[in-house]
């Protein structure tokens, strides 16, 4: 959120989330103008307060292993494309959907959340680098749209959010799209999805053919 500390309004989620966990395996790949070692560390810095060992997966040698041997995986922000092309490189897509598919607990943000539906092809992302495809760990059966708003520059003729996710929907009429705005996060518990966060702009459910359906915190119909 503008104008808060790093990752301070999800922090009380996350301390939650994480409560039961004293090590989580963190992947920075969406960092590009920072270093992979100063994002782990701002990260740490922000979930000091869950008092969980924040470790970055660049600096262990078999990532698959640790994939596997994971309390709790969380994916940051960044530039979608090159955390995609970075975990197809690596070869972690399937350890990170296997681990997740056993039980693991994973948090994403922005990136993070992108890369954990079918396809990054709702990221906001300059694709800076080419990734092999854009199917992503497919965690959900639906995808997201961080950052989501439907506001519009005064004056400014690019198109809107709102016109682009149509687009999206136009060429691909089996997808939804949750437009995720800021203040906003889901979660999946026993599997039902819940819609958590402060007051923000409204969160949408976006369906080829239909009006956008309003999303009230709480128990979602995903």
């Amino acid at each position: 959120m503008k104008g808060q500390p790093y990752l301070r309004w999800p922090l009380p989620y996350l301390q939650k989330f994480f409560a039961a966990v004293d090590e989580i395996l963190f992947i920075p790949y969406a960092g590009v103008t920072i270093s992979y070692d100063e994002y782990t560390a701002s990260v740490s810095r922000a979930l000091a307060a869950t008092q969980t060992k924040v470790t970055g997966i660049h600096t262990l040698a078999d990532k698959p292993a640790a994939l596997h041997q994971a309390q709790a995986i969380a994916v940051g922000g960044g530039n979608t494309f090159h955390l995609l092309a970075t975990l197809q490189q690596e070869n972690l897509l399937e350890p990170v959907r296997a681990a997740v598919a056993g039980g693991t607990p994973y948090a994403g943000w922005s990136a993070g959340a992108n890369v954990a539906c079918p396809t990054i092809m709702t990221t906001n992302d300059m694709p800076i680098t080419q990734p092999a495809g854009f199917k992503a760990l497919n965690l959900t059966d639906f995808q997201i749209n961080a950052h989501y708003t439907a506001k519009t520059i005064p004056g400014h003729g690019g198109e809107s959010r709102d016109m682009r996710i149509r687009e999206l929907l136009t060429v691909n009429p089996g997808m939804k799209v949750v437009g995720l705005p800021e203040g906003k996060l889901l979660e999946l518990q026993d599997n039902q999805w819940y819609l958590r966060g402060i007051a923000t702009e409204p969160t949408l459910l976006f369906t080829a053919g239909k009006a956008p359906l309003t999303l009230a915190v709480g128990k979602v119909p995903l």
